[in-house]
């Protein structure tokens, strides 16, 4: 590993009792500071002085893309939700009352989309709580400690993890009975360890699962998964805290072990990767032999210009992370602010794909991860000369549909699966 850097900030937190602490918020006006009051009551928020001090471009507020990435916007609720939480406020409401009123609007914005629900395995015929089994290959595995995160994308689909609705959180403390599932599930060769945010935990407690992991000596299980924000949001994790090397240490003994640790990176805009802090965090995590794959979805006012990812790329394979997914915006919380019709994410995409080298294009997009798979959108075309949305099934549940095209009528104003139909001259899509 390479030397220690200069010594770490303290990590500082900003949530809704505190963040008109932070000293750029004495010159905003009262507008935005509502907004965050109002829309942070419903969707969660959390920022920290990383993101505040070295990425965030405070004379662009609030249109900076790194700003609305955590912070929350008056248009991240409709009209309608917006205003019954703010009357609520005014007339100064019971807490009562006003919490009543905004599990009720969250229930509206399909707090677990893509059946998440239905992705719970049984194990001896009872489900294996904090587990989520979608694909024969991947396990998702939420870690009790693991649910919570260094601050909070204002687009996150997981948003539920972080609120207090009843019944809506995936999380569990012990491995063994996961262990156990896995070893009786030959297709299973990867563990994803999600949440939330897997480096949110010191080394001890990921040690616990990591080892367990390890010592399990299942054949069949190659890979290990970390799903993680960490790198853009706190990369001093990975530098100079007193927990740094231990981490550090960790991730080469999964790999010592024999198996693969991917570390995968969810990144979103072009200057997370341009500080020193982050810079030094990659190469001590690629020191390890753990291999970086970068994820994330195209979201409107952040990233849905083609020159930022191709920046964003061309960036990310100069600096040794292979990219893998570029999403498009899940059907929940605020996806009527981020969304994009999916014939404008294709064609981004394919204006970033056609400017870089071959090492970037490793990465597969636009990817809609649905109930039944992830479906790529390959492109507009025409059946017998009709135009029609190209559409394959990269993942699906059923293995079956893995690989197989299909056709849905042109919609150009389309923003997710729901709102397409069947083209091609069928009229079922192939997963119904």
């Amino acid at each position: 590993m390479d030397k220690r850097s200069k010594i770490t900030p303290k990590y500082k937190a900003y949530n809704l009792s505190n963040f008109q602490n932070i000293p750029m918020f004495k010159s905003q006006p009262k507008s935005i500071i509502d907004a965050i009051n109002i829309v942070g009551r419903v969707l969660p928020f959390k920022v920290n002085n990383y993101i505040i001090d070295e990425l965030i471009d405070w004379s662009n507020i609030p249109d900076d893309p790194l700003y609305t990435l955590v912070f929350p916007r008056r248009l991240m609720l409709t009209d309608k939700h917006y205003a019954a939480v703010e009357k609520l406020i005014k007339k100064k409401a019971s807490e009562t009352e006003i919490n009543f009123t905004i599990n009720e609007i969250r229930k509206e914005l399909n707090p677990h989309p893509s059946g998440q629900h239905d992705n719970v395995p049984l194990l001896n015929g009872k489900p294996v709580s904090g587990v989520q089994h979608k694909y024969a290959e991947t396990l998702l595995f939420f870690p009790a400690r693991g649910q919570s995160c260094h601050a909070y994308c204002t687009f996150c689909f997981r948003w539920p993890q972080f609120t207090k609705m009843e019944g809506e959180k995936f999380s569990r403390s012990r491995v063994d009975r996961i262990l156990e599932y896995i070893r009786i599930n030959p297709s299973i060769t990867d563990i994803l360890i999600t949440g939330g945010d897997a480096m949110i935990m010191n080394s001890t407690v990921l040690g616990i699962y990591l080892n367990a992991i390890i010592d399990a000596k299942i054949p069949h299980l190659q890979n290990i998964r970390i799903g993680t924000k960490a790198l853009s949001y706190w990369p001093y994790k990975f530098i100079d805290e007193p927990d740094s090397d231990h981490i550090l240490r960790l991730f080469e003994k999964v790999n010592k072990s024999g198996l693969h640790l991917a570390f995968m990176a969810h990144l979103n805009h072009p200057r997370e990767l341009k500080t020193d802090a982050v810079r030094k965090a990659i190469i001590r995590i690629r020191n390890t032999g753990a291999i970086i794959r970068s994820q994330g979805p195209i979201l409107r006012h952040i990233n849905d210009r083609p020159e930022l990812w191709v920046e964003m790329w061309k960036t990310q394979i100069k600096l040794g992370i292979i990219p893998y997914y570029m999403f498009v915006a899940r059907d929940t919380g605020a996806h009527h602010f981020f969304s994009l019709p999916l014939v404008k994410t294709h064609k981004i995409f394919y204006k970033a794909y056609r400017n870089i080298s071959g090492l970037g294009r490793s990465i597969r997009g636009p990817v809609m991860s649905t109930n039944p798979g992830k479906i790529q959108i390959l492109g507009v075309t025409k059946f017998k000369s009709k135009k029609v949305i190209e559409l394959i099934m990269l993942q699906a549940r059923n293995k079956d549909m893995v690989g197989k095209p299909f056709f849905a009528k042109y919609n150009k104003k389309a923003t997710w699966i729901d709102e397409l139909e069947p083209g091609g001259g069928k009229t079922k899509f192939p997963f119904e």
